[in-house]
């Protein structure tokens, strides 16, 4: 099983798209730990879409193109829908 998610940060009001073989609680929590990347900058890290794969690969190109989109409109429209 793998995972597409897509974190949202109140504080900073940017999203984190990603992919992941974990658990999503694993991975969330190395999000919410102590770390050098983009989502240490807060500590508010929530999940808020969620999709599931059979395979990794599946779930990384989904993550490569809503990555792709570079819009914060078409992730909120798609975040709107689920």
């Amino acid at each position: 099983m793998a995972y597409l998610y897509i974190l949202h940060s109140i504080t900073t009001d940017k999203y984190y798209i990603g992919s992941t073989r974990d658990s999503i609680e694993q991975r969330l929590e190395k999000h919410l730990s102590n770390h050098k990347g983009f989502t240490a900058k807060a500590k508010d890290w929530k999940i808020v879409h969620l999709e599931y794969f059979q395979l990794f690969e599946d779930a990384y190109l989904r993550e490569r193109t809503i990555k792709a989109w570079k819009s914060k409109k078409m992730i909120e429209k798609l975040i709107s829908k689920t």
